[in-house]
């Protein structure tokens, strides 16, 4: 049997994880690398995939809680487009992908891992990204860590947002 090491991986097993819906809480904290957010426009906000399923893979979403994709306002609707693009553009000079996956899961059956709190999947994508170990084994290697990655990105965001 082969054996995969990614001894860095302990320290976010261990690492508790958060109490409430993760994009209030990081909407409301001025500590965003501690709660891997990005940025912050005034109606939403963009932060790293704690769960990625390739690396680079960000998350935005409305500052209001709301699941109801409906309920946004235009506005709201607007600023959280701009921050996907946002997002896109960050990620086509940080990370050259070949591709992007850029989507919204609604409800449980549809794969929300966070159900009550709407937000827009981005996803950098290379050809090859998916190989044997996710196909084969249901385990995704991601070769960087999410600090590393915000560090290496949120320069990006600085810059690119202005």
């Amino acid at each position: 049997m082969e054996r995969i090491w990614a001894p860095w991986r302990m320290d976010y097993i261990l690492d508790e994880k958060p109490c409430g819906c993760i994009f209030c809480s990081g909407g409301q904290s001025d500590q965003g690398r501690d709660k891997l957010v990005l940025y912050k426009s005034t109606l939403s906000l963009v932060m790293l995939n704690r769960y990625p399923y390739t690396n680079g893979h960000l998350m935005a979403a409305p500052l209001r809680h709301t699941s109801d994709l409906d309920s946004l306002t235009d506005e709201e609707m607007l600023d959280l487009f701009r921050s996907v693009r946002l997002c896109r553009r960050v990620l086509e000079v940080e990370a050259s992908p070949q591709g992007f996956n850029i989507g919204i899961n609604l409800g449980r059956a549809a794969g929300a891992g966070i159900e009550d709190h709407l937000h827009v999947h981005i996803v950098p994508r290379w050809n090859g990204d998916t190989n044997f170990m996710t196909t084969v084994a249901d385990v995704r290697v991601v070769p960087e860590g999410l600090l590393t990655a915000y560090d290496r990105l949120y320069p990006h965001f600085v810059s690119c947002a202005e």
